[in-house]
């Protein structure tokens, strides 16, 4: 009883030092309001207002069906340029696409003779080529199709495909984009705010005086960690209902509470990893030197920006040591998928292993730094 009592005061006494940082205050009000608005509702990454060119050699009616087929809101209007203008329009990045209609194309077309037709395509932007070069096939085949059709009113399509589309009706990149900039910005503050805790501490020359009184540095640890772990869930589930929710419109299906126990959860090892990184600096430029590295792998690889399966294989696995990786797919399988505790307590479990052992290390590393027990 005694130990939670340190342990309830020192995290309060946490809570009034970091309420009183106007600096970080400022930073967690602007990374989960600012920072994800922005980004969810300005980082596109579905095919929009596409500059489309075509060169049309042919000059049928074929040709200027394709022509017309290029609509908004995925394409602008195209721009008819000679077959000479291609590498002058493409170098200069006026067009992202251009495509090039050969001579007696409708003729090769009607005859059956599988007419060839060039699509160039500038892939410096290379979601947007790839997404780009799709749909302007689909567009061409559905143009070719309805000729062949016309020209053979009997023949039948081989097959009929029916798309549904789940949990994401219209495709919209908003959805994902802001649920996992939240969480994306869980794992970066819980790496900062849990190191910066025990950097202002030796700043400030306050972690003298906790040396002295009558507390373990298990107690010390784990009321940092509560604390800071607590404002972040706050944070993040303002953010979710106000931000996301009301904001951009994003609808949330699942449970937010089972959702704020896996960020717990989650909070618990990873801010574990962020006191572990802060016995390694002596300041707080060090400390972000040694933070930077590890939030941007953490990021890039857990499966919130790109999907972990399209990763090689042996780096899919040592993935799955990194709380983030989980925390990704719980997220992903709560918000979206309303999936209950049952399907995704694994994911709850591996998260809270590997916080043991961040735990424990960080501990270590915290009294040998410390010089405390």
């Amino acid at each position: 009883m005694r130990a939670l009592l340190i342990i309830l005061r020192l995290g309060i006494k946490e809570i009034y030092s970091l309420a009183r940082d106007p600096v970080l205050m400022g930073l967690i009000v602007y990374t989960f309001s600012v920072s994800v608005y922005t980004v969810a509702d300005g980082v596109e990454t579905e095919l929009r207002d596409a500059a489309i060119a075509i060169v049309d050699e042919d000059d049928s009616v074929l040709s200027h069906r394709l022509r017309g087929a290029f609509l908004p809101p995925y394409f602008k209007p195209p721009v008819i340029i000679g077959i000479a203008d291609i590498d002058e329009v493409l170098d200069s990045g006026r067009f992202t696409f251009v495509l090039d209609i050969p001579t007696k194309f409708e003729l090769g077309v009607q005859r059956g003779r599988l007419p060839a037709i060039q699509l160039n395509v500038d892939a410096t932007a290379m979601s947007i080529a790839g997404n780009g070069a799709g749909y302007i096939t689909s567009i061409v085949e559905q143009e070719v199709a309805r000729i062949m059709n016309r020209a053979e009113p009997g023949a039948a399509a081989a097959a009929n495909l029916q798309i549904r589309v789940k949990y994401n009706p219209n495709l919209e990149a908003v959805w994902l984009n802001a649920v996992m900039e939240v969480v994306n910005n869980i794992i970066v503050m819980a790496i900062i705010l849990s190191g910066a805790a025990v950097i202002r501490e030796r700043e400030h020359g306050t972690i003298e005086h906790l040396l002295v009184m009558p507390v373990t540095a298990a107690e010390i640890m784990i009321s940092k960690i509560w604390a800071n772990g607590l404002v972040i869930v706050i944070a993040a589930l303002l953010s979710l209902q106000f931000v996301v929710n009301w904001g951009l419109g994003v609808p949330l299906k699942g449970s937010i509470t089972l959702f704020a126990f896996g960020a717990a959860v989650f909070l618990f090892s990873n801010t574990a990893l962020g006191v572990m990184l802060s016995t390694f600096a002596r300041s707080m430029p060090q400390f972000a030197l040694l933070a930077i590295p590890v939030i941007v792998v953490l990021q890039l690889l857990s499966g919130s920006l790109t999907p972990l399966e399209s990763m090689p294989e042996t780096l899919q696995w040592i993935m799955q040591l990194s709380p983030a990786t989980h925390f990704v797919r719980f997220s992903q399988a709560v918000i979206y998928r309303d999936a209950p505790i049952i399907l995704i307590w694994p994911e709850l479990a591996i998260m809270f292993g590997i916080g043991c052992l961040f735990f424990a290390m960080a501990l270590s590393r915290f009294r040998i730094a410390m010089g405390t027990r």
